[in-house]
């Protein structure tokens, strides 16, 4: 269930920093009874953005296959790449 705070609770950043590093999702902030910022710890954010990162790139490998209906066999792939790169 996300966390729901109040803007003036901001005041106590210590408080504010434990809770993001403690539940390591957003601590979603109100202002006035509406939404009004997301706070997170770095880490949740950049697991957040490796997520999405990763997303994108699944996402234009299907629509790769989708267009050229071409499969590539993942041992034989990495096998090639490494004779390549590596000798």
């Amino acid at each position: 269930m996300p966390q729901i705070r109040p803007i003036t609770d901001l005041r106590n950043t210590t408080e504010i920093s434990e809770l993001c590093h403690a539940r390591r999702e957003p601590l979603f902030i109100t202002k006035n009874g509406y939404g009004d910022l997301v706070v997170m710890s770095i880490e949740a954010y950049e697991e957040m953005i490796e997520t999405a990162r990763t997303d994108v790139a699944i996402s234009e490998a299907e629509k790769e296959y989708a267009a050229d209906d071409v499969l590539l066999d993942a041992r034989e792939t990495l096998s090639s790449l490494r004779r390549k790169h590596f000798g």
